[in-house]
């Protein structure tokens, strides 16, 4: 394979970095370039830019853009990266990959998630743990001894938290458990995790008790009850 070096172009009219980091932003359909979206997708580098305008932010503002969250000064938790990446997981159907984490299907890329886990790799595995630690304990059997509060009926809360929402999806393939659609080969679809009985005549938030529907097929069975 030819061994090329990488064009710096460290003498292009600064209006013509402007107008690129502004197209960069046009074709991504955001108001911030991160720069590793402008290393793939601009026609000019990332580090030529915060160079020539002393600093990634300063170029930011000479092209009337705003700084990605994750950009800014913001401690972002693991709960939020993690609501992100599921979110991310559930639209594909299956494991991201680093080149999968730009908007509009990614909130964060990748380089948020090394930089606050040490590795990709890293923020994945805790990631997996999580989930794993949630399956253990959203089952029946579970709860079967849990002590039932004295103001209501159930043994467990009725909000189905991000954890036991992706172990749901998981096992139900991404796909609405009624009509089989899947946001992986239609964007447009929206899954939702609903209780098979419902809540209100004593359904627990259990995995046994949970299911995938798309929006449309949720909202038909909610008219039916």
């Amino acid at each position: 394979m030819k061994f090329e070096l990488k064009k710096v172009h460290r003498n292009t009219p600064i209006d013509e970095l402007i107008a690129d980091l502004k197209n960069t932003a046009a074709k991504l359909n955001q108001d911030f370039v991160t720069r590793e979206q402008q290393d793939e997708f601009g026609k000019f580098d990332s580090s030529n830019m915060a160079d020539r305008f002393g600093g990634w932010a300063k170029a930011h503002e000479r092209a009337g853009l705003n700084l990605a969250r994750h950009q800014k000064s913001i401690r972002l938790s693991d709960d939020e990266l993690f609501q992100n990446l599921e979110e991310v997981w559930t639209k594909l159907g299956h494991q991201p990959i680093q080149a999968d984490m730009f908007p509009p299907l990614s909130k964060y890329s990748a380089g948020v998630y090394k930089k606050h886990f040490g590795t990709w790799m890293k923020g994945l595995e805790i990631f997996v743990a999580n989930i794993n630690n949630e399956e253990g304990i959203s089952t029946e059997k579970s709860i079967a001894n849990l002590q039932v509060e004295t103001s209501t009926k159930h043994k467990t809360k009725r909000e189905i938290n991000w954890r036991l929402r992706f172990i749901v999806m998981r096992r139900d393939n991404f796909k609405c458990k009624n009509c089989g659609r899947s946001p992986a080969t239609d964007p447009s679809i929206i899954l939702h995790v609903d209780h098979v009985k419902a809540w209100a005549k004593g359904g627990e938030t259990v995995l046994e008790n949970l299911q995938t529907l798309c929006s449309v097929c949720n909202i038909g069975k909610s008219d039916l009850e």
